[in-house]
């Protein structure tokens, strides 16, 4: 149950930072999986940072970090 609730949480965090990233969005399905992805990524990345935040909404916060900083270095990469 806790994973379909992660899936859920990083699918509507990517799907937010697609909307946030105007324009370096990939569409709803790319950035769910980013978002999904952005979780595992924030995951690793803010307690290196001193960032820890628990619960559901620090998860939600955690994917949605990682979605806008993957979107972002995906727009670079694509870019270039």
């Amino acid at each position: 149950m806790n994973l379909l609730i992660f899936l859920i949480i990083g699918a509507l965090a990517g799907w937010l930072a697609g909307v946030v990233m105007k324009g370096r969005g990939f569409g709803l399905l790319v950035n769910m999986v980013v978002g999904v992805l952005g979780a595992f990524f924030g995951g690793w990345l803010l307690p290196r940072l001193g960032v820890g935040i628990g619960g559901d909404f620090g998860l939600f916060f955690t994917a949605f970090i990682g979605a806008v900083v993957l979107l972002a270095i995906i727009a670079l990469i694509k870019r270039a």
